[in-house]
């Protein structure tokens, strides 16, 4: 069975770095495309960051994100990566990973109702 398991999460204060994980298992996912959303007060899953095969293709939800998140893959360890600097308290929210049949266009990358595996999700705080 197709599973996903997310970790790193944390508390961490205004301005420090985490680093979440996204663990595959069941199956190979490196001809998936991979994502990190979030799911904040508001109850809604957002995108955040994609990744397509071998990593060559690469997106963020807009420049704030891009500036200070970067999503990274390792194929050989079916994993992917979301390493998160300068976190802010609008960054808090539990932190979905995702995976999905492979397409390259915002439109579809960027919806959560694409994704057919999820992650539990991981909890992120920061404070001040």
């Amino acid at each position: 069975q197709a599973q996903l398991v997310e970790s790193g999460g944390g508390l961490v204060q205004v301005g420090g770095s985490l680093r979440l994980t996204c663990t595959a298992s069941g199956r190979n996912f490196s001809s998936d495309l991979m994502a990190w959303f979030r799911q904040g007060i508001a109850n809604e899953r957002v995108f955040v960051a994609a990744i397509g095969r071998a990593g060559k293709s690469i997106d963020y939800a807009d420049s704030s994100v891009r500036d200070r998140f970067t999503i990274s893959r390792n194929d050989a360890r079916n994993t992917v990566y979301l390493q998160m600097n300068s976190l802010k308290p609008e960054d808090t929210a539990v932190y979905f990973c995702a995976a999905a049949p492979f397409l390259w266009w915002r439109d579809y990358y960027s919806r959560a109702a694409k994704y057919n595996v999820w992650g539990q999700g991981t909890q992120v705080t920061i404070f001040s």
